[in-house]
C-alpha cells in the first residue's frame, strides 16, 4: 500500500479528503463529486502525487487541502506551504475559468519535489495559453498570473502528451527558515 507519511494510506487520505469535501448543499446546488482518481508513486517519502478534480470552483478547496497532506509528508514541507497554496490556488482557478475545455473534462493537479524545490503542474484539456496582463485599478480580476509569475521561482506551460491539452507548471522555493536571534 502506498502511503503519504507513516501509517497515512492514499486509500484512507482520499476518503477523509472527500469527507472534509462534502459541505451540505442545498437542493439548487449541483451535485459534483471531484475526487476522480488518486495515484503516487511508491515510496517511503511521498515523491508525485496525481489527482483529477472536477473543472469546477468547488473543488480547489479539496486540491488546497490535498497539497496540505502532501507537504505535511515532506521534511520541511511546511516552508513551501504558504506559497504553494496561493500559486496552485491561482492555477486551479486559471484552469477552471479560462481552459475552454469540454464541462465534462478533469483538471489534473500533481505535486512533486524536485531537489530541493517543489513543482507543481495543473493540467486541462484546454488550448488556451495563460496570458500575463496587465489589470487596471478598477478590475476585479486579471492579477492572477502576476501572482504567479512573481511568487514562483520559476514556471511555464507545455503540451500535453497526447496533444490534447496543455500543464501549467511552477517551481517553489521553500520559504527561508527564520533566523533567532542570540544574545
Amino acid at each position: 500500500m502506498t502511503c503519504i507519511s507513516a501509517g497515512f494510506s492514499v486509500r484512507r487520505f482520499a476518503h477523509q479528503a472527500f469527507a472534509f469535501y462534502e459541505a451540505p448543499r442545498s437542493a439548487d446546488q449541483p451535485q459534483h463529486t471531484p475526487l476522480r482518481h488518486i495515484t503516487m508513486a511508491t515510496s517511503r517519502r511521498p515523491r508525485m502525487f496525481v489527482a483529477r478534480l472536477d473543472s469546477c470552483v468547488e473543488s480547489a478547496p479539496l486540491a488546497r487541502y490535498m497539497l496540505r497532506a502532501y507537504l505535511s509528508g515532506l521534511p520541511a514541507g511546511e516552508r513551501f506551504a504558504e506559497t504553494a497554496e496561493l500559486l496552485l490556488c491561482e492555477l486551479f482557478a486559471n484552469a477552471v475559468r479560462y481552459s475552454g475545455a469540454p464541462d465534462d473534462r478533469r483538471v489534473e493537479i500533481r505535486f512533486a519535489r524536485v531537489r530541493s524545490r517543489l513543482r507543481l503542474e495543473v493540467h486541462d484539456a484546454g488550448s488556451g495559453l495563460p496570458v500575463l496582463r496587465t489589470a487596471s485599478a478598477d478590475d476585479e480580476g486579471g492579477r492572477g498570473l502576476f501572482l504567479v509569475n512573481e511568487s514562483a521561482e520559476r514556471r511555464g506551460c507545455s503540451p500535453r502528451p497526447g496533444g490534447i491539452g496543455k500543464f501549467v507548471w511552477v517551481l517553489v522555493a521553500p520559504d527561508p527558515t527564520p533566523v533567532l536571534a542570540t544574545a
